[in-house]
Formats: C-alpha cells, sequence, structure tokens
C-alpha cells in the first residue's frame, strides 16, 4: 500500500502509536489505583449457608466481628457509638435493610444483642451474611 504523500513531501498519514501509548499508561495507573481503594474489611468467618439472595443496594452493613467488636459500614464503632449514628443513616432511608454480619465464633447472644438494639432503633428489615456452599440441597423446615 502506497502512503499518501503530498507533492512536497509532507508525511499525511496519521500516527496512532503515541496515542496508543498513552492510552496503555492510563490503563496500568487505574489498574494500580484501583487495588488501593477496596472497601475496608474485617476478617469475619462467616457461617456456611446453601441458600440465600445478594444484598440490597440500599444496605447497611453491621459486623460483630471475633470478640464481640463491632463495626458500622466498615468503621469500628461502639454499641453506644452504633445507637447514635443508625438513626441518622435511617432518616435518609427509613426501609433500609441491615445486613448483619456474625462471626461464626461470635456467641450468639451478642448477635441477638446488636439485631435487638437496632430493632429498638426502628429498623424494621435485617439480613444475615453466610458463607454460600454451593451444591448443598437447603434442610426442609420443620412444622
Amino acid at each position: 500500500m502506497q502512503s499518501l504523500r503530498d507533492p512536497r513531501g509532507m508525511i499525511t498519514d496519521i500516527n496512532v502509536t503515541p496515542m496508543v501509548d498513552i492510552m496503555l499508561v492510563l490503563l496500568i495507573i487505574f489498574m494500580v489505583t484501583a487495588t488501593y481503594i477496596s472497601r475496608k474489611s474485617i476478617d469475619v468467618q462467616l457461617p456456611e449457608g446453601s441458600t440465600g439472595r445478594d444484598p440490597s443496594a440500599s444496605s447497611l452493613s453491621v459486623v460483630v466481628a471475633p470478640g464481640g467488636k463491632l463495626s458500622l459500614q466498615g468503621e469500628e464503632v461502639s454499641m453506644e457509638d452504633l445507637r447514635q449514628r443508625v438513626p441518622g443513616l435511617l432518616q435518609t432511608n427509613p426501609d433500609a435493610e441491615v445486613l448483619v454480619d456474625g462471626d461464626r465464633q461470635v456467641e450468639y447472644g451478642r448477635v441477638i444483642e446488636v439485631i435487638d438494639a437496632l430493632r429498638g432503633l426502628g429498623v424494621k428489615n435485617f439480613a444475615a451474611s453466610v458463607e454460600h456452599v454451593a451444591g448443598a440441597a437447603p434442610t426442609p423446615s420443620v412444622p
């Protein structure tokens, strides 16, 4: 294929190599920075379950970590802080679902204490997080 040339000898082709180089550099920068913009998380070993659904986008996250430590939306809080902050979060979305992540080694009573406190603050919708077990048949409910 013959290159398009001006009769005066000027090159009129568009060279896209520099643009591709810049785009690849930007892609690498975004990939590297994306690893630093991850959500803060607390290491919690969730109980296992074979049924469940994905949490709604309007859910609040409460984590009961080993030792009974509490976390609201990824930030460690005390029970008193939880009682103070949840009503403000519910004002923006009164029908918000609270997703309770209770570590399997936390006492059942501690998780119930947190749920009871949240219910007293006006939370109506709860969900419990579980580790999904693929292929396990759900246990039938007892009538």
